[in-house]
């Protein structure tokens, strides 16, 4: 896919102000109070639009009355904003808004432990007894050497029940100075007032690289959940179902376009539970120890939520990844299909066979609807090679019983790509110049299309003779022979470059030569190492190729990442495998999600999840643990 730009985890207002989610077909999480968000007199009010007071140093600090409504004190909450990453926060409820003598409980924070700078409610355990009608402060103050701003939110706009807010800053009030601004705070919050239900948890500045971090599904509705609504919070095993703070759960129920809050065990929310934990079973889920499976189990279930019931693929759920594309649906049919889920990897396929053009090609990707592309990109050659790939692959696992009649339905998508494919290959048999799965056009031929179109011609023409067509078969069988040839021409000598001409440098693509691609040629291994070694990045991730058009910066792409797992482990070099797929599945996020890049800092960025890296770490993980997908044979020495 074309190289996103990820959100800047900078320090500006801006992110200082964690923004509401956005509601509609493609939700970002819960809906937060907003401006309007009404008073709570006494021990809580909401409204946090603003930076109010600074709270940083000696010489700052602040306050909030409130009048106990009960003797029990066990949490606070506030809305804060820090610039700075070290450094503590001191958080007292006082008797008395001048004398810390006289604070009834007091816990300090540590801002590392809180994940450095960020913004959002922090939410301090607190054990004191109050005396019910009594006024007590809310007292916020703290302590670092950075020279960054620490600052309590709140709203300038006044309200007649509210209690006093008190701006302690001595350089310019002297002291203490009474406001009618109102701070951000809750005293004893229930559970429905708990941050990660309306209102966003402290969220590190480091998470909003990430415009996205879960999915919530009914099977038919898909809500994604954004990184503020994700602190402290943690799915329900083998399930979409969110465990919040509070320890209740958020979940999409049947039939509804938003997701609900419930108390924890709700029964809707088990019998949906119950029914995805059925839908894994049924498959085949990677992994030897219950957390090893729960990574894997995390990709499915991320897949199964990604695909749309008329077997469309979501790249991601976020406007600019909602979208069908060809090669990331490819990948998840053959990931289906490993894990034993064959409806839904023969659904993708019927979908590939629906939008296929009548020319035999696909457009770059299409809207969920199936109804066409949503722009004027230009389209990739390659899905020509990935769809016949992927069906070769879905039909190797099938069900012995129906597979040939299936398999009769999609043969004509099949037969009309691997016509075009093999129409398109040029006299040094390399397919025309164009662009690939960077979706940047280049003025040569690229391995990123030579590649999986060679993969899709020996499937093919495999798919043709087990159903008996002979003459297709030969005639892809002729094709790929012309192409592995070029390949073997133009790309090898120079360990698989990213064009033909070898002047763009290495491509990660040259993974596409191994299993469970194409058959290893003579000299992949060394190419492969050199590969990596060319595309490996300071955080331990791979850069999807070099180009001096393109310039991705520090940012690893965990698609790529894996492409050299998945061929070391199909080339039983598992010790590499293992070593690069640790390195993908160490930089999930809090849910366990899988991003599509990972920044220079080492953190989730973009979109999570990405259904095509869950794919493919689904593949690599089945290979490296002895059970690699086969591989489509070399047509040429069945035609010989």
């Amino acid at each position: 896919m074309a190289p996103s730009i990820a959100l800047s985890a900078v320090l500006a207002t801006a992110l200082l102000s964690v923004p509401a989610a956005v509601t509609g077909p493609i939700t970002s999480g819960p809906v937060p109070d907003g401006p309007a968000a009404a008073v709570v007199s006494g021990s809580g009010q909401t409204p946090r639009e603003t930076p109010l007071f600074s709270v940083r140093g000696p010489d700052n600090a602040a306050a909030q009355e409130f009048t106990a409504d009960s003797a029990r004190l066990t949490r606070v909450a506030f809305y804060l904003a820090s610039g700075a990453s070290t450094g503590t926060v001191t958080v007292q409820v006082r008797a008395s808004r001048d004398s810390a003598d006289s604070a009834v409980a007091t816990r300090t924070l540590d801002l590392k432990a809180l994940g450095g700078a960020g913004a959002g409610w922090v939410e301090v355990p607190l054990d004191g007894r109050l005396q019910a009608g009594s006024r007590y402060f809310l007292f916020v103050q703290a302590a670092t050497p950075e020279n960054k701003p620490v600052t309590w939110y709140g709203t300038r706009r006044a309200a007649a029940s509210a209690p006093t807010s008190w701006n302690y800053d001595r350089p310019y009030w002297g002291g203490w100075h009474a406001e009618t601004a109102r701070l951000a705070f809750r005293v004893d919050p229930s559970d429905a007032e708990r941050c990660g239900e309306t209102e966003p948890c402290y969220l590190p500045a480091s998470a909003l690289a990430a415009r996205t971090a879960g999915l919530l599904s009914n099977g038919t509705t898909v809500e994604a959940v954004t990184p503020s609504f994700t602190v402290g919070a943690s799915y329900v095993d083998g399930s979409n179902v969110l465990r919040l703070p509070s320890g209740r759960w958020r979940y999409l129920p049947a039939g509804r376009a938003a997701s609900v809050v419930t108390a924890a065990n709700d029964p809707a929310a088990l019998e949906q539970i119950s029914e995805s934990r059925a839908w894994l079973a049924a498959g085949k889920v990677p992994g030897t120890g219950t957390a090893e499976r729960a990574v894997y189990q995390r990709a499915l279930l991320s897949m199964r939520a990604l695909l749309r019931p008329n077997g469309a693929f979501a790249a991601a759920w976020s406007p600019a990844w909602a979208y069908s594309w060809p090669r990331d649906g490819s990948f998840a049919s053959a990931a289906f299909a490993a894990t034993g889920h064959d409806a839904e990897a023969y659904r993708v396929l019927r979908y590939n066979q629906a939008t296929q053009r009548p020319d035999g090609t696909w457009e770059a990707r299409t809207t969920l609807d199936g109804a066409g592309p949503p722009d004027t990109r230009t389209w990739q050659l390659d899905a020509n090679g990935w769809v016949p790939w992927a069906t070769w692959q879905w039909y190797q696992a099938a069900p012995a019983q129906d597979r040939a009649a299936r398999l009769t339905a999609v043969y004509p998508m099949v037969r009309k790509a691997a016509d075009y494919a093999a129409g398109s290959l040029g006299a040094d048999g390399l397919p025309p110049a164009g662009p690939d799965y960077w979706e940047l056009t280049t003025a040569t031929p690229n391995i990123g299309t030579a590649a999986p179109l060679l993969a899709g011609l020996n499937a093919a023409a495999d798919l043709a003779r087990t159903t008996g067509r002979n003459a297709d078969a030969d005639r892809w069988a002729v094709a790929a022979g012309r192409l592995s040839q070029g390949i073997a021409t133009r790309f090898a000598p120079a360990g698989y470059p990213r064009t033909s001409e070898n002047r763009r440098g290495r491509d990660s693509a040259a993974a596409f030569m191994a299993p469970p691609f194409n058959n290893a040629p003579a000299g992949l291994a060394a190419a492969l190492d050199s590969t990596y070694d060319a595309l490996l990045l300071p955080n331990g991730g791979l850069s999807p190729g070099i180009d001096p058009n393109v310039n991705w910066g520090a940012y690893a792409w965990t698609p790529s990442t894996t492409f050299l797992a998945l061929a070391w482990a199909g080339t039983g070099q598992y010790g590499k495998a293992d070593l690069v797929l640790d390195w993908v599945l160490a930089h999930r996020n809090g849910l366990g999600e899988l991003s599509e890049t990972v920044n220079g800092a080492s953190n989730p960025s973009s979109v999570a999840p990405l259904g095509w890296t869950d794919s493919l770490v689904l593949l690599a993980g089945l290979a490296a643990q002895g059970s690699p997908r086969p591989t489509p044979p070399d047509a040429t020495r069945r035609h010989q």
